[in-house]
């Protein structure tokens, strides 16, 4: 059943107080002009609560909050849109660069990669679909830790199954290689699928953020699009204080962070750019391996 917002008295001050307590809340931005859209995410979320009106859900979420409250608003307003091989240039530096030197700084010890907004898990998957053909796996310890603030993003990603929607860019020899065809779905296979774990993490709360913000190099790409520089600051605020004195913030080609951080700084690595925190430096020749191609 579809819910209108008009029906529920999303109107005047109610909007504005609901999205100013979701903006606090998640991080997430809205406009006067998202009114609508916001509301019609929601509406389904304020009948099932019982409630009468936006008014009435706007009190139940800012006083009296259920366990799982929160974790369904950001269900409703989550954008899913993401897909394997996305933005490649930049995470063929992070495996064909980074990886090389930060093994050779750490002698030994686990290199952990950070994917802060993975979505239905599509961008690990390409990390360690990288570094699988690279044959790191098999010559230093490397996690790869994913997160999202969507509970029904990361049900997906730990399922691990895909449409077609997402091999939009993956070659097809990857494709064959990494995963496995059921009823028009296919599978991540069991060997690359364990290479990732996931977790739900809101990128606003700097207690979730500290758990792996520590991370050498974090993948932040694509959300800070959908931030007011009041929440990128919030998150930017514990990479800062977090991250290792040498390590690496990759956001996505549309999104900046100058003039919003001193701590890092914006370099061009093997083409593609990446936010370098400290002394963390790329060596002047790329790891060397043989990949496909996205047409």
């Amino acid at each position: 059943m579809q819910y209108r917002a008009d029906s529920l008295g999303l109107v005047g001050h109610v909007t504005t107080l609901l999205m100013d307590l979701i903006h606090e809340q998640l991080g997430l931005h809205y406009t006067p002009a998202d009114a609508d859209q916001v509301g019609d995410r929601l509406a389904p979320l304020v009948v099932a609560r019982g409630l009468a009106s936006f008014m009435d859900y706007y009190y139940v979420l800012k006083y009296t909050p259920g366990p799982d409250d929160w974790l369904k608003v950001m269900d409703a307003l989550a954008v899913q849109e993401t897909y394997l091989w996305r933005e490649i240039d930049q995470l063929r530096a992070v495996v064909d660069h980074l990886v090389p030197a930060l093994i050779t700084e750490q002698r030994g010890r686990p290199l952990r990669i950070w994917s802060s907004a993975c979505a239905s898990g599509e961008e690990p998957l390409t990390v360690a679909m990288l570094l699988d053909e690279a044959g790191w796996f098999d010559r230093a310890p490397i996690e790869i830790v994913a997160s999202d603030a969507s509970p029904v993003a990361i049900a997906r990603a730990r399922k691990g199954d895909y449409t077609q929607r997402s091999f939009r860019n993956l070659p097809p020899s990857l494709k064959e290689k990494y995963f496995v065809p059921r009823d028009g779905h296919w599978t991540v296979i069991p060997d690359l699928h364990r290479r990732v774990s996931y977790d739900l993490v809101n990128l606003v709360a700097e207690d979730q953020v500290a758990r792996y913000a520590s991370a050498s190099v974090i993948l932040c790409r694509n959300v800070f699009i959908y931030f007011s520089d009041r929440s990128i600051r919030r998150t930017l605020t514990v990479f800062e204080r977090e991250m290792p004195s040498a390590s690496y913030l990759c956001v996505g080609v549309s999104e900046s962070l100058l003039r919003r951080t001193s701590v890092f700084d914006l370099q061009e690595i093997g083409g593609a750019f990446v936010y370098v925190k400290g002394a963390a430096k790329a060596p002047d020749q790329p790891w060397r391996f043989n990949v496909g191609t996205a047409s």
